[in-house]
């Protein structure tokens, strides 16, 4: 299956902020995936938070990010410190159960 991944570090992310985001910018407050989305994980750090998701294709992660992501951290209290940094990947293979 092909695919688009990505992970987002947030230095100095807490569980408490990355809830308050999560539950701004996925479907039915935090508990569904956007559309394009197949795969989301995330959890706490030595130093922050790490976000790893799995989108159908590059286009659509962009237009989350570019039309969702991005201006909801700029714009909700409590949220995600940003920019985080981020790395992104064309899937090469995938395993699943």
């Amino acid at each position: 299956m092909a695919g688009y991944g990505i992970t987002n570090y947030f230095k100095g992310g807490t569980k408490a902020q990355y809830d308050a985001t999560i539950k701004a910018v996925h479907p039915d407050g935090g508990k569904g995936l956007p559309a394009g989305q197949t795969y989301h994980a995330a959890g706490p750090t030595d130093h922050g938070f790490l976000v790893v998701a799995i989108w159908d294709s590059k286009d659509t992660w962009e237009k989350f990010r570019d039309g969702t992501l991005v201006p909801t951290l700029g714009s909700l209290d409590g949220a995600l410190p940003g920019p985080p940094t981020g790395m992104e990947f064309e899937i090469h293979n995938e395993i699943t159960a």
